[in-house]
């Protein structure tokens, strides 16, 4: 099907025509998605740019119904705008507001939380850019490269305050376990 004849198609009888753009240029404007978002994003995120992007291109067909149009140059710009603000938002949105819920105390008296809490306390404790370094690195995959683009910095830098926050990390865990163990001795000190 020519571009002349999709859109014809579009326009006479939108349902068909749609799911026939879909059919024709969903592998493309899936690249472009996917160029855009896969440092940041899950295939979910690209997935629902897809969506996205082919709404967009519906609304504005239903919105100037008479222009002369080039699918895919359409296509091309409102997939790259979309993508890129796409981006923009996922890379600025704070990290661990899914972790949240997990660094409350629990009201019920139920048991302490588990070491994986603990440990996530203690990354954000190392305050930012440093926890968001590593839970781009150790929690998302992410490389030095792909953290540095996100976050303005080089890869060398990136690499340097991953050592340098890991260095923290251990010494800030390693002192509560040695506390720890103080504390355990001299209870056991006084009721021996």
């Amino acid at each position: 099907m020519t571009d002349e004849q999709l859109i014809r198609l579009l326009r006479d009888d939108p349902e068909r025509g749609f799911a026939a753009l879909i059919s024709a240029y969903s592998g493309y404007v899936y690249t472009i998605a996917a160029n855009k978002l896969n440092s940041c994003g899950t295939p979910q995120d690209i997935e629902e740019a897809v969506s996205d992007v082919f709404l967009q291109f519906y609304q504005w067909m239903q919105a100037h119904p008479d222009a002369d149009i080039r699918i895919r140059a359409l296509l091309a710009v409102i997939a790259k705008r979309h993508c890129i603000n796409r981006f923009y938002a996922l890379t600025r949105q704070p990290l661990c507001d899914s972790f949240e819920h997990l660094l409350t105390e629990p009201a019920d008296g139920s048991p302490a939380p588990d070491e994986s809490v603990l440990l996530m306390q203690a990354v954000l404790a190392l305050g930012e850019p440093e926890s968001g370094i590593l839970l781009r690195r150790y929690y998302f995959g992410q490389s030095s490269k792909e953290i540095g683009e996100a976050l303005g910095m080089k890869p060398n830098t990136v690499d340097k305050k991953i050592s340098r926050s890991l260095k923290k990390l251990r010494e800030q865990l390693l002192g509560d376990e040695a506390g720890e163990a103080e504390r355990r001795a001299h209870y056991g000190a006084c009721t021996g």
